[in-house]
């Protein structure tokens, strides 16, 4: 359960050093609250619930406080554009993505609704809904988590609920350390083509790559993942993967990440991760700093 206050005279006192991230711009702020707990329960696993308690593989309860807000989503928006929102204003902060899940994968909805979050609002379909939490350490060496999860309910409306949260110096959060927060990304980027290739990212995506990327000795890791189609082999898969990565290697190159300073690791269809967002053919970007 949260200990919270509903504000009622302005924002709630965030350090301006990490504010929450920008809002979904297609959605509507429905509640906002403080959030002060000595053990404040947040999960790095996905939920179940056994005999009326919460269990999951990895939890944790943090002395935080930050602020939770509720959205819902306006117009023709829908659920997944506000996550991927939120995951670039995230990756451009460079936070590190802790643990993320979709769907089934993620327990049923009524528990993360009712009994992590307590918003009865964001009880919906199972199969529609998702979470992640990310998480960085800012230059006092405290840590700060950003929770969103999104759901459609039976109604067909969308909600965000987004949680920004900062412990004291020295608090032991799950999966973040030094040496992982030297890994940032990925950076998913959907191709096509064959002799000649079209990737769908953003100008922020490239943005957010060069800004890594500048970072001196950073290495760019380029993970080319391919869909087997029914009329190839496993090895004309894996071809089609590399030469879309080597393509975008020299996409990189002319915007000053030099081929020298990329490593290509071919994947093709091997791999399949239980994420909507990381299907098909793409290249996932990621940089390694010192």
């Amino acid at each position: 359960m949260l200990v919270a206050a509903f504000l009622i005279g302005g924002p709630a006192v965030v350090s301006a050093q990490m504010p929450p991230p920008e809002p979904f711009p297609d959605s509507r702020l429905e509640q906002e609250i403080t959030i002060s707990s000595p053990g404040h329960l947040v999960l790095f696993s996905p939920v179940r619930e056994v005999n009326n308690e919460i269990r999951s593989a990895v939890m944790a309860r943090l002395p935080v406080k930050g602020l939770g807000q509720l959205y819902e989503v306006q117009g023709g928006a829908n659920r997944e554009e506000a996550r991927d929102h939120y995951l670039r204003e995230l990756q451009t902060r460079g936070a590190q993505i802790l643990f993320e899940c979709s769907g089934r994968n993620c327990g049923r909805s009524n528990v993360w609704a009712n009994q992590i979050f307590d918003q009865s609002s964001l009880y919906g379909r199972d199969n529609n809904q998702d979470y992640l939490v990310a998480g960085s350490v800012d230059e006092n060496g405290k840590p700060w988590l950003t929770l969103v999860y999104t759901v459609t309910r039976a109604n067909q409306r969308q909600y965000v609920w987004v949680e920004h949260l900062v412990a004291p110096q020295g608090t032991e959060i799950p999966g973040l350390g030094n040496e992982s927060a030297r890994i940032k990304g990925p950076v998913i980027v959907p191709w096509k083509g064959g002799i000649t290739y079209r990737f769908e990212w953003s100008s922020a995506d490239r943005r957010i790559i060069n800004d890594w990327a500048g970072e001196e000795g950073a290495r760019v890791i380029l993970t080319a993942y391919s869909e087997l189609k029914e009329d190839e082999s496993f090895e004309e898969s894996a071809a089609r993967a590399e030469e879309a990565a080597k393509s975008l290697a020299q996409v990189l190159a002319k915007s000053g990440v030099s081929e020298s300073r990329q490593t290509i690791i071919t994947v093709g269809p091997a791999v399949v991760i239980p994420n909507p967002d990381r299907q098909g053919d793409r290249v996932e970007v990621m940089v390694i700093t010192r």
